[in-house]
């Protein structure tokens, strides 16, 4: 058992509240159970108890053992000064206050329905990706959905705060930090981490000083590492002694080309051909932010970022290795739709937030509406459980479940688990 359980026991009330005594057989009467102290300090504030004739105020404590008191220090933290009552499962063990009396303590343990508790160790020893998984469909529709339109929100909100923390170190440049959000998702979660090194290899400001598309590609591949080999190729040599030359002007370093993964990968999303085509849309519109916000309808933003590799990429994956077809290589929908998910979306609601415009907070949650459901192994697995989604909106919220909560096992803070184990 955790103290985490122990808190939720006590927070919702799941044990048998009468003929409640102290380790010294007065009886105690919970007059106020207290508020939830999630931060440092006594786990709930300004509760309310009789112990025998006496009416108590202020806080109370909880742990499994009543020798974890000692074992966390507590006697010798002010902040417990105040413990009118000491919750534990197990009272092993008296404790005492700075003046010598013994803290009022309640044994919770025989109190604690055994269902509630086969229940809780059911969910949180649950070795499948969803634990309540075998159960979710015993819980009612409007519980499932209220909680899944609130994750929609809270996940936007763990965006905004990282976010907001790459603005405060841009000096609060919110187009330098939607450009380094930009090519990080462009990268694929394969590639992210070698594209978050490449742009912050090359600011925005070095870009925005060049609008053709031949020297921003020439800028990328070689900040990138990829012109630092030699390859006889007409168009390879022609980026090489650009970025030559853009290198020395700006004393500019470029990246060790052996960060780049295409193993496994399908050439469609060789980095080369997304380095091109970031180029491409780079070469249109170097502000990309203020694009974003001015922008209506899902549509407008789609047709933006509906861009193609340069023409060399049409019979080439990597450079001097030329293939037998001849296709224009295009950004596909679901990578568009990916980035519009992961970046315009959250970037539009913490800019909404900050400058107090609603009407970008709702259009970033129109935004999640309009796009289709997202297809993956989370998604899959959560449609198979019943959960069916039909847009983004849904698929966020059900990703947000799975990974912040059904694989940390926060059973307890959820509402589906709390349903489940309250039925």
């Amino acid at each position: 058992m955790k103290e985490d359980f122990l808190h939720y026991i006590w927070k919702y009330k799941l044990f048998d509240t009468s003929n409640l005594i102290t380790q010294n057989d007065k009886e105690i009467e919970v007059l106020n159970f207290g508020m939830h102290n999630t931060d440092a300090g006594p786990d709930f504030f300004n509760g309310k108890v009789k112990i025998g004739k006496t009416i108590w105020a202020g806080n109370i404590e909880l742990h499994i053992n009543s020798s974890d008191w000692m074992k966390h220090k507590h006697q010798n933290d002010k902040a417990y000064d105040n413990v009118i009552l000491h919750v534990v499962y197990n009272n092993d063990k008296q404790i005492l206050d700075k003046a010598g009396n013994a803290i009022p303590t309640l044994e919770l343990n025989g109190l604690i329905d055994e269902k509630v508790i086969i229940k809780y160790k059911h969910l949180v020893h649950q070795t499948d990706t969803v634990p309540c998984g075998e159960q979710i469909k015993t819980v009612d529709e409007f519980t499932v959905q209220s909680w899944i339109n609130r994750l929609a929100i809270e996940r936007l909100e763990r965006k905004s705060a990282e976010i907001e923390g790459t603005l405060n170190l841009n000096k609060n440049d919110w187009e330098e930090t939607f450009y380094q959000y930009l090519f990080k998702y462009f990268g694929l979660k394969v590639n992210a981490l070698p594209f978050e090194l490449l742009v912050k290899n090359t600011p925005l400001k070095i870009i925005e000083k060049h609008h053709d598309l031949f020297s921003i590609e020439a800028l990328l591949f070689g900040q990138g590492g990829y012109l630092d080999s030699d390859v006889e190729d007409e168009y390879f040599l022609k980026l090489k002694k650009e970025y030559h030359f853009l290198k020395s002007k700006f004393d500019l370093t470029s990246l060790d080309n052996s960060v780049w993964k295409m193993l496994r990968m399908r050439p469609s999303n060789f980095p080369t051909l997304r380095i091109s085509q970031l180029a491409n849309l780079l070469s249109r519109e170097t502000r990309m932010f203020s694009k974003m916000i001015e922008t209506e309808s899902i549509k407008e933003i789609q047709d933006i970022f509906k861009v193609e590799a340069s023409e060399y990429w049409n019979c080439h994956y990597q450079f001097g290795k030329l293939v037998e077809e001849d296709k224009k290589k295009k950004i596909g929908i679901n990578t568009i739709n990916s980035i519009i998910i992961n970046v315009i979306v959250p970037f539009t609601f913490v800019y909404g937030k900050k400058n107090q415009k609603e009407e970008l907070v709702d259009k970033s949650l129109n935004l999640l509406e309009s796009i289709k459901a997202e297809n993956n192994s989370i998604i899959k697995k959560w449609n198979e459980l019943g959960l069916k989604t039909s847009n983004a909106m849904q698929t966020q919220s059900l990703l947000e479940l799975k990974n912040n909560y059904c694989s940390q096992k926060k059973c307890l803070n959820c509402s589906i688990g709390n349903k489940i184990l309250q039925q």
